[in-house]
């Protein structure tokens, strides 16, 4: 080893691994794969509240893997310690809709998949499964979901709330029944005929019935 050794860096080395173009276009093109897969996602959403920076995680995702994988790529020795440093990496963030988590493997997929170099694979798998996506998601195979919630005050209103339901929706299940001495609070899941929901109206007018109200159902039940 002589005295210019000491002093020559590795890391001026590595400065050209990755040539120019091969980043612009890498980058460039995940740019577009993330921002279809967040149209996507904006498209194919159907829970309670819409995130709007879930998306552009989206969009991040897909072009910071890419980024990563360049660099794994280029260098061997660089791998193994990629995948040191991220195992120590944690995420806590609770994901709500299960459809959340194919969004989330799509977008690291495409970025892993492109900057492999395998531009028609990301290019059309991602069109492929957004097409999918689009037409299975918002395919409705049945009505939706509703909960009513009725209190009223006896055995009798409540027979009469329930027969009503009965009549005036297609489906009509107790979920769950509160009494209390004078009072009872009932919560039934109802499948409507239609939007029409005026029904509800007539439900509070019924003798006995102290409200009735209608809420749109997303989640799981508890219990």
């Amino acid at each position: 080893m002589n005295f210019n050794d000491i002093f020559k860096s590795s890391f001026l080395e590595n400065v050209t691994s990755v040539s120019l173009l091969d980043m612009v276009l890498a980058l460039v093109l995940a740019f577009w794969l993330g921002l279809f897969i967040f149209l996507v996602y904006k498209k194919t959403y159907t829970g309670v509240m819409y995130s709007s920076s879930f998306g552009v995680t989206l969009l991040a995702l897909t072009m910071i893997t890419t980024l990563v994988i360049l660099a794994v790529t280029s260098n061997v020795v660089l791998s193994l310690g990629m995948v040191g440093a991220l195992s120590i990496v944690r995420f806590r963030t609770a994901i709500k809709e299960p459809l959340d988590i194919a969004f989330l493997f799509w977008a690291i997929a495409a970025g892993i998949v492109l900057a492999a170099g395998l531009i028609p694979l990301a290019v059309i798998g991602s069109v492929v499964i957004g097409i999918i996506l689009l037409v299975f998601v918002n395919r409705k195979s049945h009505s939706d979901p509703y909960i009513v919630v009725i209190q009223c005050d006896g055995q009798a209103s409540e027979t009469a709330a329930r027969d009503f339901l009965a009549q005036s929706t297609l489906r009509c299940v107790v979920k769950s029944k509160t009494a209390r001495p004078g009072a009872v609070e009932l919560d039934l899941e109802v499948r409507l005929k239609d939007d029409n929901t005026d029904f509800v109206n007539a439900l509070a007018g019924l003798p006995g019935v102290h409200s009735a109200v209608l809420v749109s159902y997303n989640g799981d039940y508890m219990g």
